[in-house]
């Protein structure tokens, strides 16, 4: 069964730093590209970056270049998210996501507030 379990949210000041994991079962996340996705309250779902599969080249939204990188471990078949400079415009849930099949896993929640 394919499933995928995000985890690492929290609450931080801005300027902090979380670390977001998505474990993966059922299939394996170097063969596919996954995206990490965040929803705000309110708010549609917003894409934050990609890691391709293979090599895991990564891209990411304007919103978050320079402060977010996007990680894989193949040997823990997990996905990260390191989040840093965290400003209040990134609370969402986060989510990670297989790009070929839309397939999210619960999310996590991250809120950036003083």
């Amino acid at each position: 069964e394919v499933q995928l379990v995000e985890s690492g949210g929290g609450t931080v000041q801005p300027g902090g730093s979380l670390r977001l994991s998505c474990a993966a079962s059922g299939f394996t996340l170097s063969g596919y590209a996954m995206n990490w996705v965040r929803q705000a309250p309110g708010k549609g779902l917003e894409w934050v970056s990609r890691i391709n599969s293979g090599v895991g080249r990564t891209i990411y939204a304007d919103s978050v270049k320079g402060r977010f990188t996007a990680s894989r471990d193949n040997a823990k078949n997990t996905l990260y998210l390191q989040m840093n400079s965290l400003e209040p415009g990134d609370t969402a849930v986060y989510y990670c996501e297989v790009v070929s099949t839309g397939r999210r896993g619960q999310g996590t929640q991250v809120t950036v507030s003083s």
